[in-house]
């Protein structure tokens, strides 16, 4: 039975994400590894200290604690572990990657949240005594006991524990038969009347919804802005009360293909229906996407597509009118379609600033009416009121519909959502809308299904708007009211860990897992239609890896079909629960946790709180984690660089114990390369300064020494000669681009434009600096530079140059910390923007630094909420 005893225990939890699992003789467990023989058992001594010892008084509650035997568990009667099972041991931090260094600063974090929960729970209860009793009517039953409160059983699964009848338990849905072979006649009779809260607080009384301006100015006006953070909501179900907006825009008609350009079936040109044309140009026109067009799954969808519109249109001919029967994809050349399409792009790349800014105006004229509604006579800003254009459906990852024909919507398809008095707007000429409604309850102005997966779309407000604003900050509040109750639901799943039910050890050990390592809760895929993406609660047999004495490694599709891999270091008793869960005869394919789903694990946690779901402590545990660990940075003197590495460190930690991970981009050696050019390029200039102090002072190499002066080691000869060719070239560059700039004002202001010989002219400066380096290097000295020259000014010169070369370090450094890292995930979705604000306040450091326009936009709220409040606490 104790497989595992000469394995000494690592600390838990804490993940390990980056790179190859390493070779381990540990013994890897997936539910069906052979058990180890149990040792003599002929000299126990029955204490807690012996590892088989058990006392008899105690078999009745406990379980199994180290056999894989241990199913159904309700019939174990086995004593928990001994202490040394248990025991953690110390580990090096030596080369180990920041997600194992991060787990003594994450049980801190777990701690303080402990401490913070208390520290809530008690000011709420001293609060509440301070308050005196208001009169409360006769129909109140306010001071009547709720019977039965403290003798409630703990809800299962999300429903209500049934009391003991004739001293034997009643279970309900969740018995230990799995979730996918129970019948709905089962399902019928698990349904149960719902029982009253058991909570005595009663919800505050709901305050009148201020009224809104009939006539306020645009948003741009700061001196009108609708402060709608500081107002009450009394009702968030009526989304509006008048709406007014354009409708959607909907893509150019297609252009046919030139006479010349066919595509080709077995070497043969071929004459297609229009709409088959148009589809034959989806695939050429991307052939240069080898990624999606070699891809078998992306050829065989699009071809099966492209036959049943040809069949629906009438087929291929060739130019004498005979038909052409297209059977195969391989024989189908699109070459001439790509090289039409490669020429309109690279004559759009070519064209002139005056024909782009025409088309840009034109673009302008035509989007305006759809670009701002009216939303309760506001002008709020719409989000993507443009209807996608047809094409080819790629997804993400390993999508089974990759290569798809992404239809055409039509008008006919599309609903419009409006006010009742406002004006519809008018669909293309000869078309009518679908549908036209007036629901206040909805915030999309327009929808339509998509044929792909048959998903509907939406157009929503911009991430600007008051409506998305007012979702975010629910979404942060509801996980700030989680932090005072945290404690009670760590402290409820890590008791359900041993839990004698199947079905609450499977709860239980998705909670920790979604709370510890930020899993997605997960939802059942139909695989033949869409990405087999999965979570927590979906993971299958294959998707879990167990390794002696602790680890977990987890390997499968996430959201948007990203790989997740992650190997992690849990608790002893999760392990456990783990290898019973894999346990035979279960096997690839069949599901971890098939006693649990996402609605009864949801439905679970709402018994905590009105609204908490798993995705909340994603939420809950980004913007707390912030939140102390800006907490302990101290406020030394730092450059607004430094500080901005501050926070992107404290950001980092945040994303990896999130798990916001991304693959290293292609262009980030080159990136790297370029930072590092530079560095280097400013340690030059550093170089060729300090020359110019030995011009204007030469006995200044005594005062300073030699080394002050010499060259530094990552500069050499043949370097030093490509940098001066690559200024001499920059230098012609700025030049020429200063040149065609001053001509087109002059052309603008209808002057006469300079010819090319004052260009000739200009790039005499180029050529002298050229002649410049070529003395230095002969003569190894450098002339002092600019009006009055004095060895103050170089030195002075010289210190700002290092700054500079501190900053790019700094840049340099953060991003290559971010190469594995995705920090706009965790900042924008995840961190409460709130607590960015008061970092910014409280270190002086600009807003603009952290949050781009866009972000400033969507975040307004929080930015104006906390104003210049350096002290506010998540």
């Amino acid at each position: 039975m104790d497989i595992d005893s000469d394995v000494p225990l690592k600390p838990a939890p804490l993940s390990i994400r980056n790179g190859p699992i390493a070779d381990d003789d540990s013994p890897v467990v997936n539910g069906n590894g052979k058990r180890k023989s149990r040792p003599s058992a002929s000299k126990v001594k029955y204490n807690e200290s012996d590892d088989d010892g058990r006392s008899k008084k105690r078999q009745r509650k406990v379980i199994a604690d180290d056999s894989d035997s241990d199913v159904p568990i309700m019939s174990r009667t086995r004593l928990p572990p001994a202490a040394d099972e248990t025991a953690v041991a110390e580990d090096s931090d030596d080369d180990v990657p920041l997600n194992q260094k991060l787990v003594a600063k994450r049980k801190s974090i777990d701690k303080a949240a402990e401490k913070e929960a208390k520290s809530i729970r008690s000011d709420e209860l001293r609060a509440k005594k301070a308050t005196p009793k208001k009169a409360v009517k006769e129909e109140s039953d306010d001071d009547k006991p709720l019977s039965g409160a403290k003798g409630r059983k703990r809800a299962v699964n999300g429903s209500s524990g049934k009391a003991k009848t004739n001293g034997v338990k009643q279970h309900d849905s969740d018995s230990d038969v799995p979730l996918r072979k129970k019948t709905k006649a089962t399902a019928t009779k698990a349904k149960a009347k719902p029982e009253p809260a058991s909570s005595s607080k009663k919800p505050p009384a709901k305050k009148a919804k201020k009224e809104l301006s009939e006539d306020p100015a645009d948003a741009e006006d700061d001196e009108e802005e609708h402060r709608w953070w500081e107002q009450a909501n009394a009702d968030d179900s009526i989304k509006w009360q008048t709406l007014e907006h354009g409708g959607v825009l909907f893509p150019p008609e297609y252009e046919p293909l030139p006479k010349n350009v066919k595509l080709s079936y077995n070497g043969t040109p071929v004459i297609l229906h229009v709409e088959a044309e148009e589809v034959a140009g989806f695939f050429g026109a991307m052939l240069n996407s080898t990624h999606n067009v070699e891809n078998p799954v992306f050829q065989k969808n699009f071809f099966n597509d492209f036959k049943d519109i040809l069949k629906r249109t009438g087929g291929a001919k060739d130019r004498q009118g005979n038909k052409v029967d297209i059977k195969e994809f391989s024989k189908l050349d699109f070459q001439q379609i790509f090289e039409y399409y490669q020429g309109k792009s690279e004559s759009k790349k070519a064209r002139s600033k005056e024909e782009k800014a025409a088309e840009k105006a034109e673009k302008d004229r035509i989007e305006a009416p759809f670009m701002y509604c009216k939303w309760d006579g506001r002008k709020e800003k719409v989000g993507n009121f443009r209807v996608e254009p047809p094409g080819l459906f790629r997804g993400r990852g390993e999508h089974p519909k990759t290569g798809r024909v992404k239809l055409r919507v039509m008008p006919e398809q599309v609903t419009i959502n409006i006010g009742k008095e406002a004006q519809v707007p008018r669909p293309p000429e000869g078309h009518k809308w679908k549908a036209v409604q007036h629901d206040n309850k909805a915030t999309w102005l327009a929808t339509w299904q998509e044929n792909i997966n048959g998903a509907y779309k939406y157009v929503m407000l911009g991430a600007q708007s008051t409506v998305k604003g007012q979702a975010d900050l629910k979404k942060f509040e509801k996980a700030r009211e989680l932090k005072k109750h945290i404690t009670k639901i760590r402290k409820d799943y890590e008791r359900d860990l041993k839990a004698e039910s199947m079905a609450d050890r499977q709860r239980a050990t998705a909670v920790y897992l979604i709370d510890r390592f930020a899993l997605r809760a997960g939802n059942e895929k139909d695989a033949e239609n869409e990405a087999e993406t999965v979570g927590c609660c979906s993971l299958k047999f294959e998707h879990v890896t167990l390794r002696e004495p602790n680890t977990v490694i987890f390997d499968f599709l996430g959201k948007d079909s990203i790989r997740f891999y992650d190997e992690v270091t849990v608790d002893r008793q999760v392990f456990k629960n783990l290898r019973v869960f894999k346990k035979p005869p279960k096997k690839e394919g069949d599901d971890i946790f098939d006693r649990l789903t996402t609605s009864q694990l949801n439905k679970h946690l709402s018994n905590y709180m009105p609204g908490l779901t798993a995705k909340v402590f994603r939420t809950y545990n980004a913007s707390f984690t912030m939140q102390r660990l800006l907490n302990e940075v101290k406020d030394e003197p730092r450059t607004v660089a430094e500080q901005i590495k501050v926070y992107n460190d404290c950001n980092r930690e945040v994303a990896i114990l999130c798990n916001h991970k991304r693959t290293v981009g292609a262009g980030h050696e080159a990136q790297m390369e370029k930072l590092a050019d530079r560095v280097k390029g400013l340690k030059y200039q550093v170089w060729r300064n300090k020359q110019m102090m030995l011009d204007l002072d030469s006995k200044l190499k005594k005062k300073k020494g030699a080394a002050f002066f010499e060259l530094d080691p990552d500069l050499d000869e043949a370097w030093i000669l490509e940098h001066q060719n690559f200024l001499v070239e920059e230098q012609r560059t700025k030049i020429q681009k200063k040149f065609e700039k001053d001509n087109q004002k002059l052309q603008d202001a209808g002057e006469k434009i300079m010819p090319d010989k004052e260009l000739k002219e200009r790039l005499k400066d180029a050529d002298e600096l050229a002649k410049k380096f070529k003395k230095e290097n002969k003569s190894n000295k450098v002339e002092a530079e600019g009006k009055g020259p004095t060895v103050e000014k170089v030195e002075a010169n010289i210190k700002k140059i290092e700054e500079r070369i501190r900053t790019v370090e700094l840049q340099a450094a953060d991003r290559d910390g971010n190469k594995e890292v995705a920090l706009g995930t965790s900042k924008i979705n995840y961190i409460d923007p709130r607590l960015t604000v008061v970092f910014a306040n409280k270190f002086n450091v600009p807003i603009e630094k952290f949050f781009s326009k866009t972000l400033r936009a969507k975040f307004h709220w929080a930015i104006k909420s906390v104003g210049e409040d350096d002290s506010w606490q998540f």
